[in-house]
């Protein structure tokens, strides 16, 4: 039996407590408003932004401008698409742009760029009935899975404020976990929507490409690094990603909503799953035993309801190498294009990553295009025997918040800012939908998430089957107050 989850307090608004289903549903009825919505979010990013640096930029009077006759409007035309929101308050991260609202990328060089248009998965959620009331803290341009940068400095863990919350969408997290917001938006290249998750004791999924509207529209054709939904629980999660979906002509990889909705499917959940489970993904990386030992009680309490888990993993050749290579090349071409005068900012090791992707040879684009097919064939193939691969989100809980990235997991020492991220690798190199799900706590009280992996588009798959092991585990997903402790 992994440990339980430990005594915490709430003391903010009741509103702020409930599901964003509930809420929604509250909405619908007309038995609450989007103005009360705003001022319980407004107030309970008030009570707890102090302690832990989510929510770097405000924009709840922009929101209620919106709540009045732009929500009505969108309504009009929307009401009936899946997953509208009604006049949900949500967080967007600092690295989308939402208009006439600072979007800072987390570098100095943008600290007071307000940009005069929205990144098309803002539009869409606003089209959807989302209010966005505020901008979520991100490491610079979005590099590394500590949540920090020079502009508005740590997010801070809110099960231990000395601990690093995660990233690149720790401020999305860490809104999530304290209350600040029902649903709160991240993106992901390097587990960025999945370690938060796992550290925050909240749901992150990184959906299939195009499911989402992708990344960047300047590299429209790029779906490696692709926006997804966060929440505290799985079905909020699928709501959210209802929220998300539709073609955009603009996102020329985006895909139609599903014809059912993601929520409805994932309501179907059921015990009866075929897991296969490689906690260090075949020695690919390293996972510390008090991790190992939670994800291992966690699935045997799974099976014991009636799924099928077995110890399995399929063969990875060149994972490491095909993945390091699209890291380069994503950092080369977006971060890596910016003006002199941005650049000149950047922290070192986001420097580095740049600098590599402009020493990558045509062969190494190459090689890369062929190993990450052959990886997703096997892949693809491998699944045909199961409905997910279960693995780590991460191998270590949070470090202290100071430190950017650990130099030890599991005394095997780590190279550089993205060795100890390497569970991330296979779910982004392979297009494969993935999400951490909260699977227990360690000794210290600091939780634990557990990563399944999708077969192609199986986006409801891997839904259904986090909703039956959350279900299972019964570790409850409420916000709580900030343990401060210094």
């Amino acid at each position: 039996m992994p440990p339980q989850r430990p005594h915490t307090t709430f003391t903010g608004p009741e509103l702020c407590s409930k599901s964003a289903r509930e809420i929604v549903d509250l909405l619908k009825r007309g038995e609450i408003s989007p103005a009360d919505l705003i001022d319980a979010s407004e107030e309970r990013v008030g009570q707890v932004d102090g302690a832990v640096n989510a929510m770097v930029t405000r924009c709840f009077d922009r929101a209620r401008s919106k709540s009045g006759s732009e929500l009505a409007a969108a309504q009009s035309a929307n009401e009936q698409d899946l997953g509208w929101l009604a006049g949900l308050p949500v967080g967007i991260k600092d690295l989308s742009a939402v208009a006439g609202v600072r979007t800072t990328m987390g570098t100095p060089g943008m600290a007071d760029h307000i940009p005069a248009e929205s990144d098309p998965i803002v539009d869409i959620l606003e089209n959807k009935g989302a209010l966005v009331v505020g901008k979520t803290n991100t490491p610079e341009m979005g590099a590394g899975g500590n949540t920090f940068n020079a502009v508005f400095g740590y997010t801070r863990n809110p099960w231990d404020t000395r601990k690093n919350a995660g990233g690149s969408s720790g401020g999305a997290a860490v809104s999530l976990a304290t209350g600040e917001v029902w649903l709160s938006q991240g993106s992901d290249l390097a587990g960025s929507l999945r370690t938060p998750g796992a550290y925050n004791n909240v749901v992150g999924l990184r959906p299939s490409p195009g499911r989402a509207f992708g990344g960047p529209m300047v590299m429209g054709f790029n779906g490696d690094g692709i926006s997804g939904p966060m929440a505290r629980d799985v079905l909020d999660c699928a709501l959210f990603l209802d929220a998300m979906c539709g073609y955009d002509p603009r996102a020329p990889l985006s895909l139609p909503a599903p014809t059912e909705p993601f929520l409805n499917s994932t309501q179907r959940a059921s015990a009866s799953a075929r897991v296969a489970f490689a906690p260090t993904l075949g020695g690919f990386a390293p996972v510390e035993s008090e991790i190992q030992a939670i994800m291992s009680a966690a699935l045997e309490q799974f099976q014991g309801a009636g799924a099928v888990v077995e110890e399995a993993c399929p063969d990875l050749p060149n994972l490491y190498r095909s993945y390091i290579t699209l890291r380069a090349m994503t950092w080369a071409a977006l971060p890596g294009r910016a003006p002199d005068v941005i650049q000149q900012g950047y922290k070192k090791t986001l420097a580095q990553n740049i600098q590599v992707g402009r020493e990558l040879t045509i062969d190494d684009v190459l090689d890369c295009a062929l190993h990450r097919t052959e990886l997703y064939h096997r892949m693809r193939i491998f699944l045909n025997d199961f409905d997910v691969l279960a693995c780590a989100v991460i191998g270590l809980e949070p470090t202290a918040v100071e430190q950017e990235f650990p130099d030890l997991v599991d005394d095997q020492p780590m190279s550089d800012y993205i060795d100890w991220l390497r569970f991330s690798f296979l779910a982004t190199t392979t297009g494969l939908p993935a999400i951490s799900v909260p699977c227990g706590f360690t000794q210290s009280g600091m939780p634990v998430g557990l990563q399944l992996i999708g077969p192609p588009r199986g986006d409801a798959k891997v839904l259904q089957v986090a909703k039956a092991i959350e279900d299972v585990l019964a570790l409850g997903s409420a916000p709580i107050d900030p343990i401060v402790r210094h």
